[in-house]
């Protein structure tokens, strides 16, 4: 059996003069046009993998959208036997970074659809491009993102003899909250909300230190908090959607089906992968997530008129 390389990349989009254009990269080792790509690191997840090759071959930092679809293809592995590349991509926009090219990639060029179309070399990466416009054409594009965190890994309760709330992370628990943090980074995230408890709060607190972003805590999202009022969770999810920003909201195992009912609730009935979004969120409610595991919603609108189009999960 062929092994498998894993990589993942971005189509980078913009609007300019009314029309959609993506950024294409050419590599002059090979004189091809394709999109902006490379291998994963060992344990790295295709997310963080996808932000980081794109940022090292078009010097551009980007924040992930909707995903795309896979593309695999038969390559030679480092010692020249069969193997099968599979590509993870996302729709991406630029958030900053020089363009500076530093790696593989010698030129990187803005095309409109037709031009990008006709100018890519091979025919799998013409896949990824036409999701991206259909994903134009029925308004799923321009997202924002909804990370719902569970805890990463604490202490049991059998070995703490404290009050639970502030039962800590355990050695597992702080390379979770490490990875975390890539993964909301990744995603651009800029609101932070967590359970008061400290195993939450420690779970998102290194990316709201690397992002210099405010940490809000609210005891609504605790066990605790919610055993005395289940209502204050799903207010702060609803609080999210109407500001409509990219937002990761960290809680509990008994917390979060009730968010992620409140986003099935978000599902339009008329999309064509409604069927498919309630599943999964449905699905997901009923595992409550595993400890450490990022579910990341992708939105269009906000307040009432915030929609779930997309989503993913990552495990940390």
């Amino acid at each position: 059996m062929a092994s498998l390389i894993p990589a993942a990349g971005t189509l980078p989009w913009r609007r300019r003069g009314g029309q959609l254009e993506v950024a294409l990269v050419h590599r002059p080792k090979y004189d091809d046009w394709s999109w902006a790509k490379g291998k994963l690191d060992p344990g790295e997840a295709p997310c963080i993998a996808a932000v980081r090759e794109t940022s090292e071959e078009t010097g551009l930092d980007v924040r992930l959208g909707p995903p795309l679809p896979l593309s695999e293809y038969p390559v030679l592995d480092a010692v020249g036997a069969p193997a099968t590349k599979q590509v993870h991509y996302w729709a991406a926009t630029v958030t900053g970074g020089s363009g500076r090219l530093e790696h593989e990639i010698d030129e990187v060029v803005w095309a409109d659809v037709p031009t990008a179309n006709a100018r890519l070399d091979y025919a799998r990466d013409r896949e990824q491009l036409l999701a991206l416009v259909r994903a134009e054409r029925e308004g799923d594009l321009d997202t924002w993102p909804l990370a719902l965190v569970r805890h990463a890994k604490a202490q049991p309760r059998s070995r703490w003899t404290g009050d639970d709330r502030l039962r800590p992370l355990d050695a597992v628990g702080r390379a979770q909250a490490a990875t975390v943090a890539k993964v909301l980074a990744a995603y651009g995230v800029t609101r932070v909300v967590s359970s008061t408890s400290t195993r939450c709060v420690t779970t998102v607190e290194p990316y709201a230190v690397r992002r210099g972003a405010r940490l809000v805590t609210r005891a609504s999202l605790s066990e605790e908090g919610f055993a005395e009022d289940s209502s204050g969770a799903p207010r702060q999810v609803e609080k999210l959607l109407r500001r409509g920003e990219p937002a990761a909201l960290c809680s509990h195992g008994p917390v979060l089906p009730t968010l992620l009912d409140t986003l099935a609730e978000r599902v339009p009935a008329d999309h064509l992968r409604a069927e498919w979004l309630t599943e999964q969120l449905r699905t997901a409610a009923d595992s409550a997530l595993r400890k450490g595991e990022v579910l990341v919603c992708h939105l269009t609108g906000r307040g009432a008129e915030a929609r779930v189009v997309h989503l993913e999960r990552v495990d940390t």
